[in-house]
């Protein structure tokens, strides 16, 4: 197995490290001199904040594509001349201590690599006589996401971490509405937004059609596959009105890419119901012959009424031609 002894000296310049290599071949025996020693000792390499050496390794988090390679850059500088058999390079995981690399004498060191970064890693040998240390990550995967610190010891030593991040891009946005047929103006409709294959999660932005942020009523859920990559829905419900558009857009945060869908609910999909319809149908035959029998029986009460006056016409004349007649006879006598 192969160890070293990481040793740490806060804070004090003019402490002395001296270093022996033991029977094993990654053993270091060190002792530090300092007029108050503080040491830790830990699986890693040897680094002192008294180190001569600098390291250098990017500032911002480094970007990998899932499924893609990606140079994990480190360098270092010494004054003087040096040869590869005198440099040694160890890459681990900053906070669990896992190995991803080793190289010592010349050599590649993977006995103590971890299982998940078998295969997937090397340096850049002609490179390492001039100072570059970098580490090729291939195929990349989420689990890969993290901290790496780079150490290197050559004459002097120093280390360095940087923060590698993980990226995917998510498939086009699809946005479905629910129900789709049979609605009506005030009912409260789902509309559903999804994409899937992505990484990390994206920011979810719904509109409507005239470009207004909506955000009530939003619920949004991620579900992660097998190789931890997320499929997202985002529902948005709303209250639905005709000719209505509305649209989700993804962006990933890590790429700055965009994916956009939208729906318009026009007058065709809103519609009565089949049962609603019957009855309005219902409805308006009842009044229609309501009406009917409302204009038979006015007319059937005009039609009497007439006939009744006409009868009192024709007997209020004859009740006077009878009066002339009894007039007339009694002037006879």
């Amino acid at each position: 197995m192969c160890v070293f002894v990481y040793v740490t000296v806060a804070g004090h310049a003019d402490g002395n490290l001296s270093c022996s290599r033991a029977a094993l071949p990654w053993r270091l025996h060190c002792s530090v001199s300092c007029p108050i020693p503080q040491t830790v000792c830990c699986r890693g390499a040897v680094r002192s904040h008294t180190a001569l050496m600098e390291v250098y390794v990017p500032e911002m988090p480094v970007v990998a594509l899932h499924g893609g390679d990606v140079t994990l850059n480190c360098s270092f500088s010494v004054a003087t001349p040096f040869n590869l058999s005198d440099l040694t390079v160890f890459w681990q995981l900053t906070d669990t201590k896992r190995s991803v690399h080793g190289y010592r004498e010349g050599h590649d060191q993977l006995v103590d690599q971890a299982e998940s970064f078998a295969n997937r890693t090397s340096l850049f040998p002609a490179q390492l006589g001039l100072g570059n240390t970098s580490l090729l990550l291939s195929r990349v995967v989420v689990a890969d996401e993290g901290s790496y610190t780079c150490f290197v010891r050559v004459q002097d030593y120093g280390s360095a971490a940087l923060l590698l991040q993980v990226a995917a891009s998510y498939s086009k946005p699809v946005v479905t509405l629910e129900p789709e047929s049979n609605l009506r103006p005030g009912d409260a409709v789902a509309l559903t937004c999804v994409a899937y294959g992505g990484y990390p999660q994206a920011d979810v932005i719904w509109q409507d059609g005239g470009g207004r942020n909506l955000t009530d009523n939003i619920t949004t859920s991620l579900v992660a596959n097998e190789k931890g990559l997320f499929s997202m829905t985002s529902v948005l419900t709303v209250v639905l009105e005709p000719n209505s558009t509305y649209s989700c857009r993804l962006i990933n945060p890590l790429l700055g890419e965009e994916g956009y869908a939208s729906v318009t609910i026009t007058g065709q999909n809103i519609a009565f119901p089949p049962v609603a319809l019957w009855v309005t149908i219902g409805l308006a035959v009842c009044l229609l012959v309501l009406l009917i029998a409302l204009a038979a029986v006015c007319r059937r009460k005009i039609k009497e009424s007439c006939e009744e006056a006409r009868r009192e016409a024709e007997e209020a004349k004859m009740l006077e031609e009878e009066e002339s007649k009894t007039a007339m006879t009694l002037l006879k006598s």
